[in-house]
């Protein structure tokens, strides 16, 4: 892991290959090891940057809130800090989806393509927010482990959880280990994240979504819904994969995400 300093706090970050810069964004409450499995075959094709985000993995982490709009800052520093001025392709899993709406809106120019992986464009309902709030005091003072039960089942589908036990076993490991500070504070900003369902027509660079066939949190359904209000966007289903797509079914991840990128302009 490397470390650089950007937007005032310390990112770790896996920076591996050459060619056309993709950015791999993580979601909650893991860490860049959820791309771990198809950065070799990724950074082939593609430079790969894979970074722990502010308060997760070994980078920094800051108290109270951390909203979507900083975690999008964050990276655009990161990449100007890196010297990267070619447009990237970002590629944003679940947590990292919402940062990836934000980095479209906020640093635009930054842009050469946007991948959509198992995430929703939709705001919190009031009853989810709250629950987001009430999570991130319980794990300041029950600790990251309280969030494992609750949600492996949830981001693992039910044949990836009886036939992959070590899948579950390495998700298991690095929410345990979390930072408490940077997972509460990242529950929050969720909590407060702005709506993109009205700005998905809006988006204006080439868009890929994919979502695991099996996936409860950002189903299938809602899926399409956000692919048919982008312009010229792009679904693709992964079979036997729930809402942990890269983790579950890596090697159709890849593949989906090379092609993408190949076809670019």
């Amino acid at each position: 892991m490397n470390t650089i300093t950007a937007n005032g706090i310390d990112l770790s970050y896996v920076d591996s290959g050459a060619g056309r810069p993709l950015l791999l964004v993580h979601g909650f409450p893991v860490d860049h090891s959820i791309w771990a499995s198809q950065i070799p075959a990724l950074a082939r094709q593609c430079r790969v940057i894979a970074p722990d985000l502010r308060g997760f993995g070994q980078s920094g982490a800051s108290n109270g809130i951390v909203t979507m709009e900083m975690l999008a800052d964050d990276l655009a520093a990161m990449l100007e800090e890196l010297g990267i001025t070619e447009p990237v392709v970002l590629c944003g899993w679940s947590m990292g989806g919402y940062v990836a709406f934000q980095f479209w809106k906020r640093h635009r120019a930054r842009l050469r393509g946007l991948i959509l992986c198992d995430t929703r464009a939709g705001a919190d309902t009031p009853e989810t927010a709250a629950a987001r709030r009430q999570t991130a005091e319980r794990v300041v003072h029950e600790g990251a482990a309280m969030l494992v039960e609750s949600m492996l089942p949830r981001l693992l589908a039910p044949a990836t959880l009886g036939n992959h036990p070590h899948l579950a076993q390495s998700l298991r490991r690095v929410i345990s280990a979390g930072n408490v500070r940077g997972i509460a504070a990242a529950s929050r900003g969720m909590a407060q994240r702005a709506d993109f369902v009205s700005m998905l027509p809006d988006i204006d660079c080439p868009t890929l979504l994919i979502v695991g066939s099996e996936d409860v949190i950002s189903t299938p359904a809602e899926m399409a819904a956000m692919a048919g209000a982008i312009p010229g966007a792009r679904l693709v289903e992964i079979a036997g994969a729930g809402h942990a797509s890269p983790l579950e079914q890596p090697e159709e991840v890849v593949a989906t995400i090379l092609q993408f990128v190949a076809n670019l302009p």
